[in-house]
């Protein structure tokens, strides 16, 4: 069986439970009696053609699609109440958010490389010439100020109130995070833009910080924090790609349906990050700036990244049924 013969076959029924899907509500008042019995007729359709398509066709798009459709439809008939949400909630970080991370690691991948290949052009040239950073990044000549005079400006954090700081923190944290995720409705263009310049930000500082024989200190404050903070950013920055590569390159999927698919794993990834950069916050609020020993604050790092990854990577792993919505 091909693709194309499957989806053309399948696909006004998979549109049609769709449109129902739109129309249910909460409760699935908003459907009629005759309705109630094709929703049902058609879910179990679903379910049945995601099997098939689980069988025969591997990882082709149509196998995502299917997935968030039975995934819709199964949320919709057999919605839960009371500790549902509860049950919804353990259900999304033990199963749905790790699946979804490893669904789409290449996305992952290119957001981080589009991070760390800028910030290794800015660490080569302000290394070499640190007059260059205001041309690179705007602004970004004061830090190097900053840097060139041995002042460690992260020290103000304890100035302000570690709490406060904290709080400020996260709230700018989640906002470059947010930018990043966004930036994919525009055809991924903003979101490559976010993290180019971040990463090219990070790379001019760290390279006057080589420079000016102030690296100890630069990476003495953000080792910490840093392990958890970057992988946020490119989980979201990945999840942004997602959506403007669903756009330009559908497949054999409409352009809509392809943006449905990438955009409910997408929003997994977001909704996911959200816990992850307030524990960056914490860490950059209360450890990173404080006088602690180097290997301490590495030791954190190497810490936090590998229950961050081993979370990632090995939790929910059990085999999925087939027609048993998954992420």
């Amino acid at each position: 069986m091909s693709p194309n013969d499957f989806i053309a076959r399948r696909r006004a029924t998979w549109e049609r439970l769709s449109t129902l899907l739109d129309r249910a509500g909460a409760d699935l008042g908003g459907l009629s009696a005759a309705e109630l019995r094709e929703l049902g007729r058609l879910y179990r359709q679903a379910a049945a053609d995601l099997a098939v398509a689980r069988r025969d066709l591997g990882g082709h798009a149509v196998v995502a699609y299917l997935n968030g459709l039975v995934a819709r439809g199964h949320g919709a008939i057999y919605r839960e109440s009371g500790a549902g949400g509860a049950a919804r909630v353990r259900s999304f970080f033990a199963t749905d958010l790790p699946r979804a991370f490893r669904d789409t690691w290449p996305a992952t991948l290119a957001a981080c490389l589009m991070f760390l290949l800028p910030a290794l052009a800015g660490f080569a040239a302000t290394f070499a010439d640190p007059a260059l950073a205001g041309a690179l990044v705007p602004g970004a000549e004061l830090v190097v100020e900053d840097v060139q005079q041995g002042e460690e400006w992260w020290l103000r954090i304890n100035e302000e109130g570690q709490a406060i700081a904290a709080a400020e923190i996260m709230t700018n944290n989640i906002g470059v995070a947010f930018r990043a995720f966004a930036g994919g409705v525009l055809l991924g263009v903003y979101t490559l833009y976010v993290l180019a310049l971040n990463g090219l930000l990070l790379g001019v500082v760290a390279g006057a910080a080589q420079r000016f024989d102030f690296a100890d200190n630069l990476w003495g404050f953000i080792a910490a924090h840093g392990v958890i903070e970057l992988s946020v950013i490119f989980i979201a920055g990945g999840a942004g790609l997602q959506l403007g590569w669903a756009i330009l390159r559908p497949g054999l999927l409409s352009r809509r349906a392809a943006l449905v698919v990438a955009a409910r794993r997408a929003l997994l990834l977001v909704l996911g990050c959200v816990p992850l950069l307030a524990i960056a916050g914490l860490i950059e609020g209360f450890i990173s700036p404080a006088p602690l020993p180097l290997a301490l604050k590495l030791a954190v790092a190497a810490g936090s990244g590998v229950a961050l990854y081993a979370y990632l990577l090995g939790v929910g792993r059990g085999d999925r049924r087939h027609g048993e919505p998954g992420s």
